[in-house]
């Protein structure tokens, strides 16, 4: 399990539509090294009227995309960098937008807080 949830800014929903979710899946799972179904992406749409960067304008390839990973248990600092960094450039690559607009946030670990079809995650 990492659950990955990509909250995407962009013009328009049609823009949006055109992301291919199981292209995200599997990229994520590659990097994540998680055998097939078990990294799950959910995708988000977040109009550009409804995002802003303080004092600037941003053109439609310098919108965001954020990401936010959960795993079931913590990782070291350093495994966290390098995987935020694979998870920048696998997101960017797919949303054909510059790694600087990619930010990358971990969730606190979810063992102890989840359940997957009433399983309690330990």
């Amino acid at each position: 399990m990492p659950i990955v949830d990509i909250e995407l800014v962009r013009e328009s929903e049609a823009e949006f539509t055109g992301v291919s979710a199981t292209q995200l899946a599997d990229a994520l799972g590659a990097v994540l090294g998680t055998p097939p179904g078990r990294a799950w992406v959910r995708l988000r749409y977040l109009s550009s009227r409804q995002y802003a960067d303080n004092d600037s304008t941003l053109a439609g390839a310098e919108l965001p995309a954020f990401v936010t990973v959960l795993h079931t248990h913590a990782l070291d600092a350093e495994t966290l960098a390098g995987e935020a960094r694979l998870v920048t450039q696998v997101v960017a690559r797919s949303l054909a937008r510059a790694p600087q607009r990619v930010h990358v946030q971990y969730a606190p670990p979810g063992a102890g807080r989840l359940a997957f079809g009433g399983e309690w995650v330990l």
